[in-house]
């Protein structure tokens, strides 16, 4: 006989949520308007790059598109490079493949006549590429890829009408879904010579500062003794028992941590007959932290989980942390965010500072790597109704329509024109570097986490 289907969850929570949501969206200012005298030129940059990215929708439109049609998971993103490549070319622009240790990484520049590293700077715009298993692309980064790429040409039009010195950077960062493509890229010298990075990703609502946690991931494996279950249980260790054991007192753990952090495990193995006591468990765990102190705080709290439960059952647990490196919170830099709230604001965007939406409705991205060693931001640019989740069928079908091709078009522009801004600007540049050594300068995932 077949059981009735469960119960839907209770919308409950989230209908509340986006009731405050929608008040304190009520009591957010208008940004305020570009005060076009931040350097000589700057209005002519903002003008130049917003022309430059609607003159490419068509172009962007098709890349969006085309990656939407051809979704590849992490680190097999060949159809993604080769498209985002020939664009390029097309426009007169050797793109580098395969660089900073990643297959399927790109690199391509514009370094403006006179440029001086010593006292030019130079801004990375990343684009994502990856898609999810069985969903394709339903965290949008198509539409990343499309906004970045679109970004990079409108910000050296814009810099070139302006006469503005420095060097724009365009990097294809592969691998973000559930891996750390930019930490690879990092360790491959990606960073290397960048002063500022800045990418935009899609969402339900504008906001141009959100918090997203650090996440580290952990496969663990006890050891036991298998035994018969009937005539001889008293000679096993079971394995299964310890596995269970930890993962219930990570569920107690839950109680004892900060509302913002989250912890989910699966047991991926427990065994094969219930004959056998098993001499073998597995579980693999995500651990989740809105702070980098506070996610090592809790991995260390998890170690002694697992350790108490092979005491406790006589067995042994094999700990493997980080497969994949660990992807830290970001470090949204206000100075920056605001620049971006401006651009979004000439293009009818309200984008929603820090706060208004819950933090706890956060999840994870190896930008966070990036902004833990340079300045940067990682805005949000509305493509769907705000109740259509990321990592959804739905969330999917928005990433390819209109809205996906004008949130291209606005992100382009905008991250232009905050990219602009950082070479000449010489007082947003310092008011971001003074921010980021402000919240504690560089922290280096293969230095401290390894």
């Amino acid at each position: 006989m077949t059981s009735a289907q469960p119960p839907a969850p209770s919308t409950a929570f989230l209908d509340h949520a986006a009731a405050g949501i929608a008040a304190r969206m009520s009591e957010v200012a208008a940004p305020e308007p570009p005060l076009f005298d931040a350097y000589a030129a700057q209005e002519e940059a903002w003008r130049v790059a917003s022309i430059s990215a609607e003159a490419l929708e068509p172009a962007l439109t098709a890349l969006l598109r085309d990656l939407h049609a051809h979704p590849e998971l992490a680190f097999e993103e060949v159809h993604a490079q080769a498209a985002l490549t020939r664009l390029l070319a097309e426009r007169g622009y050797r793109v580098e493949q395969g660089v900073h240790e990643v297959a399927t990484a790109l690199r391509t520049s514009w370094t403006a006549p006179g440029f001086d590293p010593g006292r030019h700077r130079t801004v990375a715009i990343m684009a994502e590429y990856d898609a999810l298993p069985g969903i394709g692309h339903a965290c949008g980064h198509n539409i990343i890829a499309a906004a970045g790429v679109g970004a990079f040409l409108a910000a050296v039009d814009a810099a070139q009408a302006a006469g503005v010195t420095g060097r724009l950077v365009l990097l294809g960062t592969p691998a973000e879904e559930g891996h750390s493509g930019k930490e690879y890229m990092i360790r491959g010298g990606m960073l290397d010579d960048i002063d500022v990075a800045v990418m935009v990703h899609p969402f339900g609502y504008d906001i141009a500062s959100h918090h997203w946690l650090g996440r580290r991931t952990l496969q663990a494996t006890f050891h036991g003794h298998a035994a018969h279950a009937s005539s001889q249980p008293f000679m096993g260790r079971n394995a299964l028992d310890a596995a269970t054991l930890a993962y219930q007192a990570m569920g107690l753990l839950r109680q004892q941590m900060a509302p913002s952090d989250r912890l989910h495990a699966i047991i991926s193995d427990g065994g094969h007959r219930p004959s056998v006591i098993p001499e073998r468990a597995a579980l693999d765990i995500y651990v989740r932290s809105l702070l980098t102190d506070s996610l090592v705080d809790l991995s260390a709290r998890v170690d002694d989980i697992l350790d108490g439960a092979a005491l406790m059952t006589g067995c042994r647990v094999e700990k493997t942390w980080d497969v994949h490196p660990a992807t830290l919170p970001i470090r949204n830099n206000e100075a920056l965010a605001a620049r971006w709230a401006r651009t979004q604001g000439l293009r009818g965007r309200l984008a929603m500072p820090a706060g208004v939406v819950p933090d706890s409705l956060a999840a994870s991205t190896d930008f966070g790597n990036v902004s833990q060693l340079v300045p940067g931001i990682h805005p949000m640019i509305k493509v769907a109704p705000a109740d259509v989740a990321l990592h959804t069928a739905d969330f999917a079908t928005w990433a390819a329509g209109a809205e996906a091709t004008r949130a291209a078009v606005d992100a382009a522009a905008g991250l232009a024109q905050v990219a602009v801004d950082v070479l000449a600007d010489d007082t947003l540049a310092a008011a971001a570097h003074a921010e980021f050594a402000a919240a504690g300068g560089r922290f280096s995932v293969a230095e401290e986490l390894g």
